[in-house]
């Protein structure tokens, strides 16, 4: 499994250690990921995700990951949450056709 924000795609970066004596070796810089539950209440349960505390910050910005998904352009979504983002828009229009 990749290392990579399943929101914004964040993963690993390379740098160096640079040293007092300027030695410089290869280091990575790791992307704090978190596993977090995020509910949905149109599709009616929980999703798991591994996202960054600001992908977390995000989705609580815009009011939860249903609000997120729909209000966000698909050219700027990862592929993981294209395919998250088609099954809310069909659970929703099911919901709503089921309440008119």
């Amino acid at each position: 499994m990749p290392r990579r924000c399943a929101l914004s795609g964040k993963s690993v970066q390379y740098g160096n250690n640079v040293s007092h004596a300027n030695n410089k070796t290869k280091r990575r810089f790791m992307s704090n990921l978190q596993v977090a539950s995020v509910l949905s209440d149109v599709l009616g349960h929980s999703i798991r995700l591994r996202l960054t505390p600001r992908g977390i910050k995000t989705i609580e910005h815009n009011g939860g990951i249903d609000a997120y998904l729909l209000g966000t352009n698909k050219s700027k979504l990862t592929p993981e949450m294209t395919v998250l983002k088609k099954r809310v828009e069909l659970a929703k229009a099911k919901k709503d056709k089921k309440a008119a």
